[in-house]
């Protein structure tokens, strides 16, 4: 990835992050009506889920010159989870502790949780391909 291709997606991971904070701690008060589940799942877990799967995809894209090797990338993608999990963290305890109007929810939680775990994966499986075809390259 070039210079102005990672100066691009830093720019969108930080709109993401923005967009993240706006979305946990706005108060929205004249929403429409929408069903309280899709599937049998919860509609505002699935929000939480679309909202949090992201994360160490952005993540990756605004930093993945540090990605080298495979224990490069676990490093790396250990890292991206833990921050967002503490940001997932964070959003829940500030919608219990610095609003009246949210509450914080484990099940959100999780919901942030399985996000940030499968999206995680995605880049592992997506980082170990992407050398291993660079190694090829180099071979031929």
């Amino acid at each position: 990835m070039n210079k102005s291709h990672r100066t691009a997606a830093r720019i969108l991971f930080f709109l993401y992050l923005a967009a993240v904070l706006v979305l946990c701690f706005a108060h929205f008060g004249n929403t429409p009506d929408v069903p309280t589940t899709f599937l049998g799942i919860p509609t505002d877990k699935i929000v939480h889920f679309c909202m949090f799967f992201p994360f160490p995809i952005l993540a990756f894209l605004a930093f993945d010159k540090y990605t080298e090797s495979i224990p490069a990338t676990l490093a790396f993608a250990g890292v991206s989870f833990v921050v967002g999990l503490l940001l997932a963290c964070g959003t829940e305890w500030g919608q219990a502790t610095l609003t009246d109007y949210r509450s914080g929810d484990r099940y959100d939680l999780l919901a942030d949780t399985l996000a940030l775990s499968l999206s995680t994966l995605c880049v592992i499986g997506w980082d170990i391909y992407k050398q291993h075809r660079s190694k090829k390259a180099h071979r031929s």
